[in-house]
């Protein structure tokens, strides 16, 4: 080992030691060759300072948040991560060696010790595991509008929806709640009481937010909103001492992705929400890793940004760590990118001005280094190999370190599908959620006044007419021409995003929201 390498080994060592309890991440790389006693490790007291893990296709980012999931699951930190493309259940089974393994964990100097990991499947659309369902509500209208991709106005309308089912203790469940409040705000009995109290709503706007719904359904998406809605504290669930991996399969709904990204928005404003406050702690409660990220932020209006920059600064002190997965740190806002401590940036590829533009921005993004052309790294970075820097125990930015990074210790893959299928017979979370209740919501309430003005219109006032039953129709649903397939229901929930936060409502006397 020659002058240069004693020195930067030394500087790494120094600056990738925490006291705590730490994630081996691997060791460091000078002049291409692997300096196994230069460990790069992060701390797990700051692991809730947030992260990225950015790089081009093909880098080894998966394999990166997989790593990372294994070892916290080892130190009794729970787990959540999006599985996008249906490979990652192989966490569930112990690895097996192979030359490339062998010969990275050579090179490391440390022994490959196959591991399997305790691990949850859910499912958005039921069908790949546990059902996880979150109510109409507990979206909240912003979250909702970004998923039917409406306009402004017609956000503001769906707004106004749910600010009357709010102020008339309508609990909007599914999404035949929802289909059945902007049918009768718009044209049906409640259009006229609307239209005083809150504005009109025209029937251009409320048939576009119908058709919207409708395509979400026909797209065997309707599943994912209603009851038994998903309890954020089955996050938390831990097996012999390792933390649990959550794993949400999203390999049959890949198509959809403002949908399953908005959803784990509304699961972070929960867990937002309900966590208390926790201080500082040695390691943190949950670590969520966001893949795709950039879904997140595409097309996003400046309010909806400004709500995620809210949540990701301020969930930190509830112990809870974000890590946002993308291909370059360029698709995260600024706002949000700034307040992301730990990088492992995998190689960015240089094929188009925009590409070099990319790399630009991400060499400043890093601290100097006394060693390394970042730039020159980031471009010539091979699989397995990333440039770290974290933060430190102090809060400052670690030394940047081209590393090479521990294999994984589970199976890089999926499971078999007979293996799948008994792991998800045995979960008692399949057997929690495939549960579905009932109970009266926005649905019921109106499908009782409408038959009660019609009883009235009769002449007789009567009110002996029956409301229909959830497999028929009634008028309502003639109308619209709808079949009415009601699936769950329960109490209102109050997220983040919705028009409540189980305070007393704010007023909302705005007018650009009630006058369309």
């Amino acid at each position: 080992m020659n002058n240069q390498s004693e020195k930067f080994t030394e500087r790494i060592r120094a600056s990738y030691k925490p006291d705590g309890s730490s994630i081996y991440l691997g060791a460091a790389i000078l002049e291409g060759n692997v300096l196994a006693d230069a460990e790069v490790n992060l701390s797990l007291q700051m692991m809730n300072r947030h992260g990225l893990v950015a790089g081009a296709t093909g880098t080894g980012k998966t394999r990166t948040l997989q790593l990372l999931a294994e070892q916290l699951s080892d130190a009794g930190v729970p787990v959540f991560m999006l599985d996008v493309k249906g490979d990652l259940s192989g966490l569930n089974q112990p690895g097996a060696v192979n030359p490339k393994i062998a010969d990275r964990a050579s090179q490391l100097k440390k022994a490959f010790d196959p591991t399997g990991f305790p691990l949850e499947l859910y499912s958005l659309s039921g069908k790949l595991g546990a059902q996880m369902r979150a109510t109409v509500f507990e979206f909240g209208p912003t979250l909702l509008a970004k998923i039917l991709n409406l306009n402004d106005t017609q956000a503001g309308v769906l707004a106004v929806i749910f600010k009357y089912a709010d102020d008339h203790k309508m609990p909007i469940i599914d999404l035949n709640d929802l289909k059945k409040l902007v049918f009768y705000l718009s044209e049906g009995e409640g259009a006229e009481e609307i239209k005083h109290t809150y504005g009109k709503i025209s029937t251009a706007t409320s048939g576009t937010i119908l058709r919207k719904i409708v395509t979400i359904e026909q797209q065997g998406l309707g599943a994912m909103f209603g009851e038994r809605s998903f309890d954020i504290q089955d996050l938390f669930e831990r097996v012999d001492g390792k933390g649990t991996i959550s794993l949400l399969n999203i390999a049959d709904v890949q198509s959809q992705p403002v949908l399953y990204s908005t959803f784990l928005l509304s699961l972070l404003a929960e867990l937002f929400y309900s966590m208390p406050e926790a201080g500082d702690l040695d390691k943190p409660k949950l670590i969520f890793f966001f893949d795709e990220a950039h879904l997140l932020f595409k097309d996003s209006s400046k309010t909806f940004l400004e709500q995620i920059e809210t949540i990701i600064r301020l969930i930190r002190s509830k112990g809870i760590g974000v890590f946002f997965c993308t291909q370059s740190p360029t698709d995260i806002p600024e706002s949000v990118l700034s307040q992301l401590g730990n990088r492992i940036q995998h190689a960015l590829r240089v094929f188009t001005p925009n590409d070099a533009d990319a790399l630009k921005k991400t060499v400043n993004t890093y601290p100097r280094s006394d060693f390394y052309a970042i730039d020159q790294v980031l471009t010539s970075l091979g699989t397995g190999q990333a440039l770290i820097t974290v933060l430190n125990e102090k809060g400052i930015p670690t030394e940047v370190a081209a590393t090479m990074l521990t294999p994984p210790r589970a199976h890089m893959g999926p499971l078999s599908t007979a293996a799948y299928d008994l792991l998800l017979q045995e979960s008692k979370m399949t057997e929690k959620y495939q549960e579905t209740v009932d109970p009266e919501s926005a649905y019921e309430i109106l499908t009782k006044r409408i038959n009660e003005k019609l009883a009235e219109v009769d002449g007789d006032g009567s009110t002996d007419r029956q409301a229909p039953g959830k497999n028929e129709k009634s008028i309502f649903e003639q109308v619209m021409g709808a079949t009415i397939t009601r699936q769950i229901g329960k109490e209102i929930v109050r997220g983040l995003f919705g028009m409540l936060t189980g305070k007393k409502p704010r007023s909302s006397g705005s007018k650009s929201l009630f006058g369309f």
